[in-house]
């Protein structure tokens, strides 16, 4: 991530940070039943990349168990202070850290989560390359958001277009290259999900 895409997000996401939950105080079940799509198994090991508020760690924590590890990473330092506010610390480390350069050793994970991670990834093939870096061959990547790709276009007063980076056709070619194999992809009103299989 370049110096300048870090300091749009952190100007983006800081002053917004301390109210994030408040604003989409319905999102929780929709978090809980993405997470619950990666099939996570008691002990394994699952990153919440670019966390935010930390709304999916008490869901991957159930998912694991108390022997499992679940780690929350995201560039803005409001967000984790948020996070650990709201009592998800509990459920999880919490790193700052950019998804471009994750401290972690190759094939450590089992699964990745990322809401609404991929329209904020300055180098969207080489982020999800590293994404795939960190997770052992057969894990899990899940891109989720709370909404669609037309409800969101339509909340942000814009069109959907297939230049989209969550569009299927180009999703399914991106995440290809970055080492991925799109497993299931489902664009509803209520919910984006993608998932994908890390390839040998």
């Amino acid at each position: 991530m370049t110096d300048e895409h870090t300091a749009h997000v952190l100007d983006f996401f800081t002053p917004r940070a301390a109210d994030w939950d408040s604003r989409f105080p319905d999102d929780g079940p929709a978090y809980a039943t993405a997470a619950g799509m990666l099939g996570l198994r008691q002990g394994d090991a699952v990153l919440d990349a670019g966390c935010g508020t930390g709304r999916a760690l008490p869901a991957l924590r159930a998912a694991v168990g108390p022997g499992g590890t679940v780690l929350g990473a995201d560039l803005t330092p409001a967000m984790l202070d948020a996070a650990v506010r709201a009592g998800r610390a509990d459920s999880g480390t919490l790193l700052r850290a950019d998804v471009a350069r994750l401290p972690l050793r190759d094939g450590a994970l089992d699964a990745v989560f990322g809401a609404g991670l991929i329209s904020h990834l300055a180098r969207p093939e080489a982020d999800l390359a590293e994404l795939a870096r960190v997770v052992r061959p057969g894990g899990v990547l899940a891109l989720f958001h709370p909404i669609g790709r037309a409800a969101l276009a339509a909340r942000h007063g814009r069109p959907v277009t297939d230049d989209d980076l969550r569009a299927e056709p180009r999703l399914r070619v991106l995440l290809t290259d970055a080492g991925w194999r799109l497993h299931s992809y489902t664009d509803e009103d209520d919910r984006f999900l993608a998932l994908a299989v890390r390839r040998a």
